[in-house]
């Protein structure tokens, strides 16, 4: 498995897979035909179908036009064969003849390939030796440690660093979202709310003015998001709203220190991290479960060490996150990632409450483990017909057609 440097990404949304991605590959090959005459950029499949919505077509443009003028072509019937969100990137001299050409992945999170073997321009190093939760759980039962010191004895010593500035990022992303009001970018003229859901929760008792202040965090990061701010990708930018709302509520409500909050967020990573290794975080890939019931798993997991659970109570919660959004369809309206994407932020945030809670009742003893829910996962996801996976042309897509 890679750094957690590769999943905690800062960056603008409103899409790690289709805006954070394309627009890094766009900086590859710029870098690589500084003197092209001319560019064009044929996007297919997901990336294709809902990338004006995600604002695919400016994030290459912002990078290319610089450099020569750019062509968009849009082929959403074409899937190429290793991932749906594919990109050809062809360069032209002044003669107007051929010079590259670059065929490319946005695999989710940000993250690039090249396809199946991407090992000499791509890939980063894997600096994590195991990559199932089993094996690493049993790790810590041996060393008599938790799952964050693992993420330390496999990272460089700057982690703590890089996940300072990730929290730094994360908390102000929430008090951004928090102080916004107003309509966000698009047809959908989708009113702001996380401003009036912390009004709100102000005047309720504490029960539930913990949940409805959970739900404004998530929802101050996820219209953050929705309108091109910066966030972490939390395992993305769909989800991004998910992991900020538990750590900040639990920080502001039970002033963990912000040491406890880098080693939740370490264990939240990795989480995400094996589920990028064994199956996928791309919502093109394998629908909205891979997004959001993954941030649901990291956060369940976050909130579980946070108070004092045991590795195998942590396994729990985080199984229990993924396994009940098992299912769970990629269908943004208009292909924005606003509805349904902001909503299932504030309620998986919600859920990662009640995920730690559970397995805090429980020995952490139970009969499907998170690994089984990983492989599930990836299969239900593949099973997925595509119209369910960001093409913007089932499910709740289709209502606004």
């Amino acid at each position: 498995m890679k750094s957690l440097k590769e999943l905690y990404k800062i960056g603008k949304g409103p899409s790690s897979s289709h805006t954070m991605g394309p627009q890094k590959a766009s900086s590859i090959f710029a870098k690589r035909n500084p003197h092209a005459a001319r560019f064009e950029v044929t996007l297919y499949g997901s990336l294709a179908a809902t990338g004006k919505g995600h604002m695919t077509d400016a994030a290459i443009v912002d990078v290319l036009q610089p450099f020569a003028p750019t062509t968009i072509l849009w082929e959403p019937s074409v899937f190429l064969p290793f991932h749906p969100n594919g990109m050809r990137f062809v360069a032209f001299d002044k003669e107007n003849q051929k010079t590259d050409e670059w065929v490319v992945y946005s695999v989710g999170g940000g993250a690039l390939s090249e396809g199946e073997d991407d090992s000499k321009t791509l890939a980063t190093p894997d600096i994590y030796d195991l990559h199932t939760l089993k094996d690493i759980m049993k790790w810590c039962y041996d060393n008599g440690c938790a799952y964050w010191e693992y993420v330390e004895r496999c990272e460089d010593s700057d982690i703590w660093d890089y996940l300072m500035t990730v929290w730094e990022t994360m908390k102000a992303s929430v008090e951004r979202g928090l102080g916004h009001e107003g309509v966000l970018p698009g047809p959908l003229h989708l009113p702001r709310k996380a401003a009036i859901y912390y009004v709100k929760a102000q005047g309720y008792k504490a029960n539930l003015q913990s949940r409805g202040l959970v739900y404004a965090y998530a929802l101050a990061v996820s219209e953050e998001n929705a309108s091109g701010g910066t966030i972490v990708t939390a395992p993305t930018c769909g989800s991004s709203g998910v992991l900020p709302a538990v750590l900040y509520h639990l920080s502001t409500a039970h002033n963990f220190s912000d040491s406890r909050i880098l080693h939740a967020l370490a264990t939240a990573g990795l989480i995400g991290n094996i589920v990028k290794k064994n199956a996928s975080i791309a919502g093109a890939d394998v629908g909205c479960q891979g997004e959001v019931g993954v941030a649901c798993a990291m956060a369940s997991a976050a909130a579980c060490q946070l108070f004092g659970g045991s590795p195998a109570q942590i396994e729990y919660a985080a199984e229990m996150g993924l396994e009940h959004h098992l299912g769970m369809t990629c269908d943004p309206v208009c292909g924005m990632v606003q509805i349904p994407c902001i909503e299932r932020n504030a309620f998986a945030a919600a859920r990662a409450l009640d995920s730690n809670l559970y397995a805090a009742f429980s020995d952490g003893q139970h009969n499907v483990s998170f690994d089984r829910v990983v492989n599930v996962m990836k299969q239900t996801g593949h099973d997925l017909p595509s119209l369910y996976k960001e093409t913007g042309e089932g499910g709740l897509a289709v209502i606004h057609h």
